[in-house]
């Protein structure tokens, strides 16, 4: 067997988080970022699985034998990691039998360009690398394993901004142009702290008995932070996003919360409370956050695709 490699791009959802889950267009970008899969033939009926950070340190490693992963024998490992994969895998596995019925064994290594707790798509770049190397949907492992909206298996295959909804429990996306002239006043912030997709998907969960009605709201938003080219008007309507959400959620703004000193305007994006948020401002606004304690500060361009 020689050697395969693949890659998939990490994402970043610039608008409609959370209520993407329940049908509103999402304005979805492709980063700069992203994750390689690396498979070699292996032996002994197992996966020797290895899986690096961007600075080429292990975060994970173990082996997976095929019965653990036919039979999803996920008790008995203390590994929190090892048992989402072995999930992952045995839904690989439904879709596609063959890549452990006619195989010896595989040796497997995941190499990340972004560090991992960035929140970029570790799990997401990993599922729809898996996809492209068995050759199966990888929406459709995403939702029978991990969960979630999809919209980053989307980007992961995408090397252009995406609008992304899900119609009749089906992931839909087109390819926009969204190339804003006022980039240079873009910038995305590192919270510091990772956020769990998952738990805060199950807290909004409990809170979206009133998403119904701003769904409309939310897709208008989308629809004009596409088509705005003034600077001003896109940060309004971001500030109106985060406002919006604010509500649903029960829960302060990112701004309010931690910065409500910044002349600018902050957006969560993805999971509220960590990951990146994105800054526009008329002046650069990385001594503000240096300042703050928030050092990784990246530019429109530094980081999408």
């Amino acid at each position: 067997m020689k050697e395969q490699i693949f890659y998939s791009n990490g994402k970043l959802l610039l608008t409609g988080e959370y209520v993407v889950l329940d049908g509103a267009k999402a304005l979805a970008v492709p980063t700069k970022f992203g994750q390689n899969l690396v498979v070699n033939q292996g032996k002994n009926k197992e996966i020797s699985w290895v899986s690096y950070d961007s600075d080429k340190t292990i975060w994970f490693q173990d082996v997976l034998t095929f019965q653990e992963i036919q039979k999803k024998e996920t008790e008995g490992t203390n590994s929190k990691v090892k048992n989402t994969l072995l999930e992952i895998l045995h839904q690989a596995f439904i879709q596609n039998p063959g890549f452990i019925n006619n195989s010896d064994g595989y040796v497997i290594e995941t190499h990340l360009t972004f560090p991992r707790l960035w929140g970029l798509g570790t799990s997401s770049t990993l599922i729809n690398n898996l996809g492209q190397w068995l050759q199966i949907d990888a929406f459709e492992l995403l939702q029978k394993s991990f969960g979630g909206s999809g919209y980053d298996v989307a980007c992961a295959q995408n090397n252009h901004p995406i609008i992304y909804s899900i119609e009749n429990n089906k992931s839909k996306f087109q390819i926009v142009d969204f190339e804003p002239s006022f980039k240079e006043n873009i910038h995305f912030v590192y919270l510091n702290k990772k956020q769990s997709s998952k738990s805060a998907i199950s807290n909004y969960i409990t809170k979206r008995h009133r998403v119904d009605t701003i769904i409309s709201e939310i897709d208008q938003i989308t629809q004009d932070a596409l088509k705005t080219s003034e600077g001003r008007a896109f940060a309004l309507l971001m500030e109106r996003h985060q406002v919006i959400m604010s509500n649903v959620l029960e829960t302060e703004t990112v701004k309010e919360m931690l910065f409500p000193d910044f002349k600018g305007i902050v957006k969560s994006l993805g999971a509220w409370g960590g990951d990146f948020v994105m800054v526009l401002s008329k002046q650069s606004p990385k001594e503000y956050f240096i300042e703050k304690g928030y050092t990784t500060i990246l530019s429109y361009d530094e980081m999408v695709l």
